[in-house]
């Protein structure tokens, strides 16, 4: 049952009663419900969370603030103009900031329940009384008036509606933040791809050469009686794996265009084709700055998006809590009731003036269910906040060590390389001069094939998990 009093009630009854409600009201005029601070039991509080990380020794990182634009590290225009391109004109960007706005209004739609509230009304009726036994139709009668309330939020249900969408807005505005992180992460990755193909190609196209001159060695030793076709049919089959290469590696290029076309808002087609022929990609001169754990945890929209949240789970108790108190307003009503004939005479004019009260007392045990929800729901929200930071912190320590283990990789890669290229030019030279059998010079060439592609692939992987600990840090949303 809901009591509810007009401000034009007159009894002596009801001015009691109302003078009793409105001073419980007035004795509950508190903002109902916890207000929210930063629990000193979640995981982003605890110290272990905000220290240097457990990666962060590497010769590869450097304890520095992250830039708000990383990707300026590279020292690259074409990067730069790319990445700006993406955040200015990317689709899901577009989206992200449609859904801000939207939220936004929330937030105005829901401040606005603090304003003075206005209702006009009227209508007219035909009154014959049945015992009058009169004529049709009767007396038409009619009801003109304006209804004003001015909501006192004496227990914060207002307050708490208005924290909840603000919450709310800025959890949108955190998960706008991370979509900006992934767009220019993923702008980064996909121009550096562009270019490491290109390069994985350039060195494919080495080995093929070497490979090529091998096959015309051997067509002309075969000639002078000093090979066999045997000999020869190796060669092209060697020549003939080389250049099945490069179809697929034209196509990882292609795919990585494409993919870079779409990240700034452009049809695959409208892809830039000045960097179809990058030769060589973006590269890091220094050591990767990371900071620590609290700045992470400060600057990763993903936990200031579930931390915003668990804001408005707790003003959402409040709501809840404010259920338990009368919820008063200040209202007034003005107009004229009565036949039409008498409509603007004074003697069909009407005024009040009073609170408008309005009270849910006999369910409480409903409130009570409902608060214990609300609670239940800022538990919950709690744990996605814990669970948040944590993936964060996990994500980051695997990103710098995967990067650091590639580092090592990538510089082993990059000796057997050298090792192999010195190696099979001397296996070319002793069997130019029958020193060594072809079967020698094969196997040094097929090592050095080897050692160029997984250097090559070495090299585009490193830029890889580069971006992936730039991405992980959570940099790149700061307008």
């Amino acid at each position: 049952m809901r009591t509810r009093l007009s401000p034009i009630s007159r009894s002596p009854t009801h001015r009691g009663l109302a003078a009793s409600i409105l001073a419980l009201g007035l004795a509950a005029c508190t903002t109902a419900g916890p207000d929210y601070a930063p629990p000193d039991r979640a995981v982003a509080a605890m110290p272990a969370a905000q220290g240097a990380f457990d990666s962060g020794h590497e010769a590869a990182f450097v304890d520095a603030p992250l830039p708000d634009r990383w990707w300026q590290l590279y020292g690259d225009p074409r990067l730069d103009a790319f990445v700006a391109e993406a955040l200015a004109a990317n689709t899901d960007l577009r989206a992200a900031d449609a859904n801000l706005r939207r939220a936004d209004a929330v937030v105005a739609e829901v401040a606005a329940g603090r304003t003075l509230s206005t209702t006009l009304g009227g209508g007219t009726s035909i009154d014959r009384p049945y015992a009058s036994r009169g004529n049709l139709p009767g007396t038409l009668d009619a009801n003109l008036g304006i209804t004003l309330a001015y909501p006192l939020d004496l227990s914060g249900r207002i307050r708490r509606a208005i924290e909840t969408a603000q919450g709310d807005a800025q959890a949108v505005a955190a998960a706008r933040d991370d979509v900006r992180v992934t767009v220019a992460a993923e702008t980064a990755r996909s121009y550096a791809a562009v270019c490491t193909a290109n390069m994985v190609l350039a060195a494919n196209s080495r080995v093929l050469a070497l490979q090529r001159q091998t096959l015309d060695v051997t067509r002309r030793l075969q000639r002078g009686g000093r090979g066999t076709a045997f000999d020869v049919t190796r060669a092209r089959t060697a020549v003939d794996q080389s250049e099945a290469l490069i179809p697929s590696q034209v196509a990882t290029r292609t795919a990585a265009l494409y993919r870079l076309a779409t990240l700034i808002g452009r049809a695959p087609a409208a892809y830039p084709a000045e960097i179809a022929t990058c030769a060589k990609p973006p590269a890091l001169t220094r050591p990767l700055p990371i900071g620590d754990g609290a700045a992470l945890i400060r600057r990763r929209p993903d936990i200031r998006q579930a931390e915003r949240a668990l804001v408005a789970a707790t003003a959402r108790i409040g709501i809840a809590t404010a259920d338990l108190y009368p919820q008063v307003s200040l209202g007034g009503s003005a107009g004229f009731t009565g036949p039409v004939s008498t409509l603007g005479s004074t003697s069909a004019f009407h005024l009040g003036l009073g609170p408008l009260i309005s009270w849910s007392f006999p369910n409480r045990p409903v409130v009570r269910a409902r608060i214990a929800q609300a609670g239940a729901s800022a538990d919950q929200a709690l744990a996605q906040f814990d669970s948040t930071t944590l993936e964060a912190l996990r994500e980051t320590e695997t990103a710098l060590s995967a990067y650091a283990r590639e580092g090592d990789r990538n510089a082993a890669l990059s000796r057997a390389q050298a090792s192999a290229a010195t190696a099979a030019s001397q296996a070319g030279t002793l069997y130019r001069f029958g020193r060594t059998d072809f079967l020698s010079l094969l196997t040094a060439q097929a090592a050095l094939t080897t050692a160029q592609a997984n250097l090559a692939a070495s090299d585009a992987l490193l830029i890889d998990r580069q971006v992936d600990v730039f991405r992980a840090l959570g940099g790149g949303w700061q307008a």
